[in-house]
């Protein structure tokens, strides 16, 4: 379905991931789940993220197509089910430019088509396709507040591999 730009709350169960489709991108996003702990390592230090059920993990991939999808799911899965730590790299990391996927996690997460992937600690705050820039999404009991929302296909997808 083709949505243009709004607000917009989206239903989303613990055993879907929701997609934002672009024309250069693509924002994948799950639900935290019951887990509730999940760790940010930086350069200095590793922080414990307490998460609700209801907050997501949101990754943003800088292409489109069938392997970025697959991939995006694949980056969720080992975030939220087997549990990898959400790394973040020194600013200017030559690593930087190269990351196909970047992820977050929180209660809300903003994309900005000006920061440099990977790199930001802050889990409020991530890189996205210009397409995405300014685009926010917060997690709810019932799923997903969506604001500023592009015209974009929005579909929900079993969240299994």
């Amino acid at each position: 379905m083709e949505e243009s730009a709004s607000s917009k709350d989206i239903s989303l169960k613990e055993s879907e991931m929701l997609l934002l489709r672009g024309t250069a991108g693509i924002v994948a996003i799950v639900k935290a789940g019951p887990n509730g702990q999940f760790f940010l390592e930086t350069e200095n230090e590793e922080i414990v993220l307490g998460l609700e059920p209801h907050d997501l993990i949101v990754a943003s991939a800088l292409s489109v197509g069938e392997k970025t999808e697959k991939g995006l799911k694949c980056v969720l899965f080992m975030v939220r089910e087997i549990r990898s730590p959400l790394i973040v790299l020194p600013k200017n990391h030559p690593a930087s430019p190269r990351l196909p996927i970047v992820v977050s996690a929180g209660g809300k997460t903003v994309l900005s088509c000006n920061i440099t992937p990977g790199t930001h600690p802050n889990q409020d705050v991530l890189c996205g396709s210009n397409e995405f820039d300014g685009l926010e999404i917060t997690g709810t009991p019932e799923g997903v507040h969506v604001e500023n929302l592009p015209q974009c296909e929005v579909l929900k997808v079993n969240f299994d591999i």
